[in-house]
């Protein structure tokens, strides 16, 4: 498939769609396609002008060349926590929520059911929950489902606070020595009880949503570069270094980790998370929340989901090898009792190796959504923009019988993440997101 998008073109044709291609199906989520395109060419809410680009493909076998127009601006806010506090759980390669907000607000209404494949901490399920729509998400790792479920529904602080009051934090086991390199002794003697604590509860499947949340909490507070983590200074929550690594960290840094109250640090996060939570959005979240569904699976076969139940896909998978999943959450899997190496997360290193993956995902997609459903489908921009992986999205999506509807690439200066880790904006990392809409028809 060839595809490119560095010619611009005049958008009007697309907006004088006949009147007869403007009529809306039975289903809700149904959209018209020139309507999206007004809007977005004449976006401007940040004070800047939408380039229309257009992004030719064509299936090789077939024959058949068409195209689509691509959308460029800044499409939503760069800023940090400029969303419901509910989402501030770190998780590498995690999108803002501002994204799937974005399009669960333009192609559904309350009701509808909103699926991410690729859940990973749930930005996409939690938005739509938010939203008054019905989340079902879906992650290979266990882990996933551990970061999720808890915030779907949440408990209340003093809840939490009378759950930590029972826990026995004077518990006591062997600690793991290796792990002193992040933790004071005492420190590591509290997260190992909680660690125990929570285990009886969950193999025993007598855990409620207030240890769901302690769990979920706990996994967030595991490592970070401040007083508000359980560790001594590390790399940011959202990846673990290695013990050999942090040995480093410590010796470069002239550090020795100090002690922490494991049940405090869980209760001033708890209190973070929650401070944005009114009774309304209570009421809304507990609404949907009998209806939400987390599945841990491979998202190409998914049988527990029933065909045409889904109106929109919100998802971004992984990007080929770019971030090592696996080693990132090492040790939140620890505290959890998965084994990380048991965890089949796609790790493809050539381009045709995920293009393969993703069109077996994109088919299964195909097999849940509604007709006139819709997938967004996000990749990031990797390898310095040599490789945009939204071109290999349309070929896949296409032949898996999608319709390609148009490319969004929201560009913005990276924040506070980047500066973390000295990238600049213009030279590292994805400077941008790129979504590729599509349709079932």
């Amino acid at each position: 498939m060839d595809c490119r998008s560095n010619k611009e073109i005049d958008i009007k044709p697309l907006l004088e769609m006949p009147a007869a291609q403007k009529t809306l199906e039975a289903s809700q989520t149904q959209i018209v396609a020139s309507d999206l395109y007004k809007e977005l060419s004449g976006f401007n809410a940040f004070g800047t002008t939408t380039r229309i680009l257009e992004t030719r493909y064509s299936l090789g076998d077939l024959g058949l060349d068409s195209s689509i127009p691509t959308f460029v601006n800044e499409f939503w806010t760069a800023r940090q926590r400029a969303a419901h506090s509910l989402h501030e759980i770190s998780y590498r390669a995690c999108f803002k929520p501002q994204l799937p907000r974005f399009f669960i607000q333009r192609l559904t209404r309350p009701g509808a059911v909103v699926y991410d494949p690729f859940m990973g901490r749930g930005t996409t399920l939690l938005e739509a929950a938010l939203l008054g729509r019905v989340p079902i998400g879906c992650d290979i790792s266990p882990l996933s489902r551990h970061l999720v479920a808890a915030r779907l529904n949440p408990c209340k602080l003093e809840e939490v606070a009378k759950r930590l009051q029972s826990i026995d934090f004077t518990w006591s086991a062997e600690i793991p020595m290796d792990l002193l390199v992040f933790y004071h002794p005492e420190t590591l003697r509290q997260i190992m009880a909680l660690r125990h604590a929570l285990k009886v509860k969950f193999d025993s499947g007598t855990d409620d949503l207030i240890d769901q949340w302690i769990a979920m909490v706990a996994l967030n507070r595991l490592t970070g570069h401040s007083p508000g983590f359980f560790s001594v200074y590390t790399l940011p929550p959202n990846q673990a270094v290695s013990i050999k690594s942090q040995i480093k960290i410590n010796a470069d840094r002239n550090q020795t980790p100090p002690e922490r109250s494991v049940s405090d640090i869980i209760l001033k996060k708890s209190r973070a998370l929650l401070k944005d939570l009114d009774e309304s959005t209570r009421t809304t979240l507990s609404s949907v929340f009998s209806r939400s569904r987390l599945l841990t699976s491979d998202c190409s076969r998914t049988p527990a989901l029933k065909s045409g139940s889904v109106d929109l896909v919100v998802t971004s998978p992984p990007f080929l090898s770019v971030v090592d999943y696996a080693g990132d959450n090492w040790l939140r899997c620890w505290f959890m009792g998965i084994d990380p190496s048991s965890v089949a997360i796609t790790m493809a290193r050539k381009v045709e190796d995920w293009e393969e993956v993703m069109t077996r995902v994109m088919k299964e997609l195909r097999r849940v959504l509604k007709r006139g459903g819709h997938v967004a489908f996000e990749v990031g921009e990797i390898l310095k923009g040599s490789v945009r992986l939204e071109e290999s999205v349309l070929k896949c999506g296409a032949d898996a019988g999608l319709k390609p509807l148009l490319v969004l690439i929201n560009d913005q200066e990276f924040t506070k993440t980047a500066n973390c880790w000295g990238v600049d904006n213009q030279t590292k990392g994805t400077n941008t997101n790129r979504v590729v809409l599509f349709q079932k028809v």
